[in-house]
């Protein structure tokens, strides 16, 4: 229909001529209230937005000296968090001597992502800040 009679029809029905898709060929009108499209729309993009999950990053604490047994129970943990799409951050602190075998804590953050290798996937692995070392999983 030619835009002077689309008008000319909206006016008759006192609503206003909304271009609904400008991108198709030829742009969509549509013969509609515009205070109630926009009252739609904002509440349409509300409830896209309320639908999206933000991911945010937990963080799991670990030491040398944790027995398997407490490992296995953050494992069970770190598993939830990776089932409800979030990136897990372990570390590791090393204290006193322990700085000294950095082999060792390097051994004990790999063994542990082994524990984790069917929830996760290692993002970066560990590595060195100081004395923690890092390690970041993201959820399969």
């Amino acid at each position: 229909m030619a835009i002077e009679k689309a008008i000319e029809l909206a006016r008759e029905r006192e609503m206003d001529l909304v271009e609904v898709s400008p991108n198709a060929t030829p742009p969509v009108c549509k013969i509609l209230d515009f205070g109630k499209f926009l009252y739609r729309q904002k509440k349409q993009d509300q409830k896209q937005k309320k639908a999206q999950k933000q991911t945010e990053v937990k963080a799991i604490r670990i030491g040398m000296r944790t027995d398997l047994h407490d490992l296995e129970v953050k494992a069970k943990k770190i598993a939830n968090f990776l089932s409800k799409r979030n990136i897990v951050k372990i570390s590791l602190v090393l204290r006193g001597r322990e700085r000294a075998h950095k082999e060792l804590a390097f051994d004990q953050m790999k063994a542990f992502a082994e524990m984790l290798k069917d929830k996760g996937t290692v993002q970066e692995g560990p590595k060195s800040q100081g004395n923690t070392i890092i390690m970041l999983i993201n959820p399969l």
